[in-house]
Order: structure tokens, then C-alpha cells, then sequence
């Protein structure tokens, strides 16, 4: 059955000149020629049956029945063009996807990939935070994040990523006139969010402490250990090249596996989020 409903154009040109009381202000605030405001409301008064105003001389004054037409479709006018606001911009959230990182897991090994993201995905946005814990990740509105350790985090889902091994290492110029290997003879740094790293290399607690030189990030031990403040255990991902090139040398010992891993990591309740779906088989399909 079809609706009984004036057009969209003849309630616009109604609603604006109950506002403005005058057709000509009312065609400019709607960008149409006044004869045209004045036959749309022509048109709604034969549609309704009833004159919405009264003509004295260049005004329009709306009637009872006018009035209470007004009162009526305003709200509904309203919540049409809410919905259709919400409509036009459906799935928007869906478009931009936040990632928290781990800096230098992002900067060595995430990033130099996200350009096949980007071009498999034109239509998520990336948007990349650093420096969060598996503890506020989600409380910053974190879609997904990238997490070191192993696995079990409550309320999320995890899919491991990469295995790490770590290795002592350290610059060959601080062996230059050495004739013994002897690890303790250097300050041995440390992270601060690694303090078992020392002993998860050596298999054991060490006898002596660590030097008191500690990072907050690998970024800037890495730098350190280039630049011959002492020797570091450090994953092998992220010294690969400096090994490779000599810059840093590893004598005291090869790799050992870590316990822990480097995690996808996002939420329950933004499981069922495509731009989640789609960046999570994305790079789970990019794991060496």
C-alpha cells in the first residue's frame, strides 16, 4: 500500500519558512528561486488540505493547523536526517584501525611489512601508538596490539607471532687488548622491562649484578652497546644486522630461546570487527 506522504522538498520548504516567516529569506537559507518555495508550499497545502498560512501582504503566517504541523514533523525531519547522517557514515569506526606497538619490534621487524597491508587494505587507516602495557592497551582504544610475553593475557585473544632468542653482545672495539673472554669484566646492561634476561642467557642467576646502566627501551641499548658502554643480552631479531655487518660481535655465546614471544593481542569484544579480521589474518599470514 502506498504511503500518503508529501515530498521530502515540500516539508524542507515548509519547515524553513515556519522559521523564517518569509518566502524570500526562506529560498535563500534553501538556495531555491522564491516562486519555487511558494509553489512547494502550494503543493503541501493541496497534499494536506489545509492552509498552513495566511498570506498578509509579504508574510506568511502559519495557522493552528499550520503550527501543529510544524510541531509535528520538526522532530520527525530531525530523526530523518539523524539516521541518514548515520547511514551516510556507516562503518566508519570500521576504517581506522589503532595498533599499539612495541617500538623496536614495530620499527625492526612490523613496519617494513605494513606496506602490503596498506596496499591489500586501501580502506583501513592505520593508526599506530607505542609504548603501551598489556595492562592499559585496551583502556587507551586500542584495537590491536603487539605484546611480549606468553600469551595468556585475560579478556583477549592471542596469536603468536615470533619466537625470540636472545645473545649476548657487545662492541669489538671493547676487546681490543683483551686476552681473556671474561663476560663480568664489562658493565652488563640491562632493560628494565627485561630483569631476568641476564639469567634466562646464562641458564642461571648470575653471581654478580648487572651494571647499573638500564634502558627503558631496545632502541637506545642497542645504541649503547654500539657505542661500547658495555655488553647487553638482546634479541637476535633485532642485532641480526649489526652481527652480520661486525658493528657488534657475539662472543661469549650463541642464541638462546626465550621463553616468552611477541603476540597479536586484541580484546574479545572487537573479535568480531572486520578491520580486526582483516589485519589479523594479514599478519598472521606474514609470520616467517
Amino acid at each position: 500500500m502506498k504511503r500518503k506522504l508529501p515530498s521530502l522538498i515540500a516539508l524542507e520548504c515548509f519547515e524553513q519558512v515556519m522559521k523564517e516567516g518569509h518566502v524570500t529569506r526562506a529560498a535563500e537559507a534553501l538556495n531555491l528561486t522564491q516562486s519555487a518555495v511558494s509553489r512547494q508550499i502550494g503543493n503541501l497545502e493541496a497534499f494536506v488540505r489545509q492552509p498552513l498560512f495566511r498570506r498578509e501582504r509579504k508574510r506568511l503566517i502559519a495557522t493552528d493547523a499550520g503550527k501543529q504541523y510544524a510541531a509535528a514533523i520538526g522532530p520527525l525531519l530531525a530523526q530523518l536526517e539523524n539516521e541518514t547522517l548515520k547511514m551516510m557514515t556507516w562503518g566508519a569506526d570500521d576504517r581506522v584501525l589503532t595498533l599499539g606497538l612495541l617500538p623496536t619490534f614495530g620499527s625492526r621487524w612490523l613496519i617494513p611489512k605494513l606496506g602490503g597491508f596498506t596496499q591489500a587494505h586501501p580502506d583501513v587507516q592505520l593508526n599506530i601508538v607505542t609504548g603501551l602495557t598489556p595492562d592499559d592497551f585496551r583502556t587507551a582504544g586500542t584495537d590491536v596490539a603487539i605484546q611480549y610475553g606468553n600469551g595468556d593475557w585475560a579478556g583477549t585473544l592471542a596469536h603468536k607471532l615470533v619466537e625470540e632468542e636472545i645473545i649476548a653482545v657487545i662492541s669489538p672495539a671493547l676487546l681490543k687488548g683483551k686476552t681473556e673472554l671474561d663476560i663480568t669484566a664489562f658493565d652488563r646492561l640491562q632493560m628494565t622491562t627485561r630483569p631476568s634476561a641476564w639469567a634466562e642467557w646464562m641458564g642461571h642467576t648470575p653471581s654478580t649484578r648487572p651494571g647499573n646502566t638500564q634502558f627503558e627501551n631496545f632502541t637506545m641499548m642497542i645504541e649503547a652497546v654500539r657505542s661500547g658502554l658495555g655488553v647487553a643480552v638482546l634479541p637476535l631479531m633485532y642485532v641480526a644486522n649489526d652481527l652480520a655487518s661486525g658493528q657488534l660481535i657475539a662472543p661469549f655465546g650463541g642464541p638462546v630461546k626465550s621463553r616468552n614471544a611477541y603476540y597479536l593481542v586484541y580484546g574479545q569484544d572487537r573479535a568480531a570487527m572486520k578491520k580486526v579480521q582483516v589485519f589479523r589474518d594479514w599478519l598472521l599470514s606474514m609470520r616467517d
